[in-house]
């Protein structure tokens, strides 16, 4: 399965998917949540679109329905058209909540990508300038002492 999203630095498939074994490792973690801010504002962007879509569908039918209301067509077809307007115009307003929630997800992903930087980057390039080996991630949580 492939995405149309840029090119994450130190986020490969293997992390993307889940399955490596250094899946909660500084890099991993990082890219993980880049990649969800990438995918917020993708996701943000098709709902801008769709929004605009649907508000111009809806106006269109709304036009079309007053236009049959003066060719005085037959009142239940032109009740059905001002109905599909309102189903447009609610589908574009779910579409503005949609980015609403797109853009929260982007910035609460990239304030934690922030924190996670400031706090665990002075010990992840400290741990990588020494060239000792280092334990996996969550090992010290487990025996209790602290890296």
């Amino acid at each position: 399965m492939s995405d149309n999203l840029p090119a994450i630095p130190g986020m490969n498939k293997s992390v993307a998917s889940g399955s490596a074994g250094s899946g909660n490792g500084f890099l991993a973690l990082a890219g993980r949540t880049a990649k969800l801010a990438a995918s917020a504002l993708f996701l943000k962007e098709g709902m801008h679109l769709l929004r605009s879509h649907m508000q111009a569908n809806a106006s269109a039918a709304m036009r079309l329905s007053e236009m049959c209301g003066q060719a005085e067509v037959e009142p239940r077809f032109t009740s059905m058209i001002e109905d599909a307007s309102t189903a447009l115009t609610g589908v574009a307003e779910a579409s503005g909540e949609m980015v609403n929630a797109a853009d929260s997800v982007d910035t609460d992903a990239r304030g934690f990508n922030g924190a996670h930087d400031r706090e665990y980057r002075p010990g992840y390039e400290a741990s990588n300038g020494s060239g000792v080996k280092q334990a996996k991630p969550g090992f010290y949580r487990r025996t209790g002492r602290r890296g």
